[in-house]
């Protein structure tokens, strides 16, 4: 073959890998119309999903209740692709963090965290779901890395399926699986990369899928309120708010897209999120305690104000340190002080036990790496509504 019939061929076979469709980002709806755009049965999806998830399968010639001609067929058009892992560290607690490459070349600069937490009674995975992130909440380390981009739907639930592998070949199981619940508390607000997020969560419902109950899988969000009335509309599934403060103008401070919702509308759709909903629901209300700043009596005392009629759960989170954050954590007769102010006017109220700090896989500690910086604010990501629908521009 010449050198030019050569780089020819080569160039094909990397046009047709970039075509391929990472399965790991169709929920069971695209994964049907995968096939049938490809002349299949839309069946193919249930079957193919059971491989993935329930069998944790990702090579073709393996899935034999598939034609011969289809096994054979696919690995041209389509591929199953998780994460790849950068490093793994283990805490003394048991806690697990993974630094996860998600681009194709394994670009060490642009990769994400997840954080396995095991508990007696259950074992949660926290996921990430930007590279970095916008919103510059003044007590994260991931706000401080800024944002590189969205992850694709692919990248949040490769995250997951990763996770799950893993565990499972080490023989740490719980239940019929090794996870029992998910909760979208890595690097990035889930709610500003709502087009990928919404079809993961899909796929972690999915019987076919993870197979997760909707009180298992939580979606976390510093309060875009557009994207909360239109989650409630799609998906139900557990929301934690990140409030942090019982104030408009302390919250300006600490969570700076207070500025663009202020607690008003945030607390409107708070309430909206859970109304009517036929089961018992709540909101969980995330609170870290950053000292001398947002944890004094008034402060709880406000706080029990703004909640007090509200169906809701408060977790107080002791600050995590970071460096840089200018932060300290309060000493724990500071923390007991304002959890018994709540819990004495009728609140649930729990302080969160750190884990993993001795890793940095602390709440607010993720910071994972982060190319090409670029500081971008809330501000500059415009959110345009159309017929009621949030969509981001």
């Amino acid at each position: 073959m010449s050198t030019k019939a050569s780089d020819n061929a080569d160039t094909g076979r990397t046009a047709a890998k970039a075509t391929r469709v990472n399965l790991f980002g169709l929920d069971r709806e695209a994964m049907a119309a995968f096939f049938r755009e490809h002349g299949e049965s839309a069946f193919r999806a249930k079957q193919v999903m059971q491989w993935i998830y329930a069998r944790g399968v990702t090579d073709f010639s393996a899935m034999t209740d598939l034609s011969k001609a289809l096994r054979e067929r696919l690995p041209d058009i389509a591929e199953i692709r998780p994460p790849a892992k950068i490093r793994e560290q283990k805490a003394s607690d048991g806690t697990r963090k993974w630094l996860l490459a998600v681009t194709e070349d394994l670009d060490p600069d642009n990769a994400i965290e997840a954080v396995y937490i095991p508990e007696a009674d259950r074992a949660t995975l926290c996921i990430s779901s930007q590279i970095g992130c916008a919103l510059d909440c003044s007590f994260c380390a991931t706000g401080k890395q800024g944002l590189n981009r969205n992850l694709t739907t692919a990248e949040i639930v490769g995250q997951v399926w990763m996770a799950e592998h893993d565990l499972r070949a080490q023989g740490l199981v719980h239940g019929e699986r090794a996870l029992s619940n998910i909760v979208f508390m890595g690097m990035g607000e889930p709610l500003a990369n709502y087009r990928a997020v919404v079809p993961a969560i899909r796929i972690l419902l999915d019987d076919f899928g993870f197979g997760l109950s909707k009180r298992r899988v939580t979606v976390s969000t510093s309060g875009m309120v557009p994207f909360m009335d239109r989650l409630r509309e799609e998906v139900d599934v557990a929301l934690a708010v990140s409030l942090h403060a019982p104030t408009d103008a302390l919250r300006d401070e600490l969570v700076p897209i207070n500025r663009k919702y202020p607690l008003a509308e945030l607390m409107g759709a708070c309430d909206r999120y859970v109304q009517g909903k036929q089961r018992r629901a709540h909101v969980v209300y995330e609170y870290v305690l950053l000292n001398g700043v947002n944890d004094n009596p008034e402060q709880a005392r406000g706080l029990v104000k703004l909640l007090a009629d509200r169906p809701a759960k408060i977790n107080l989170i002791p600050f995590n340190p970071f460096d840089g954050s200018g932060y300290t954590r309060p000493d724990e007769a500071r923390i007991r002080k304002f959890q018994d102010i709540l819990h004495n006017k009728g609140l649930r109220t729990t302080v969160r036990r750190t884990r993993g700090d001795d890793i940095d896989a602390a709440c607010g500690q993720l910071v994972g790496r982060v190319r090409s910086k670029q500081k971008r604010h809330f501000r500059d990501v415009p959110i345009r509504v159309e017929s009621k629908r949030a969509e981001p521009v």
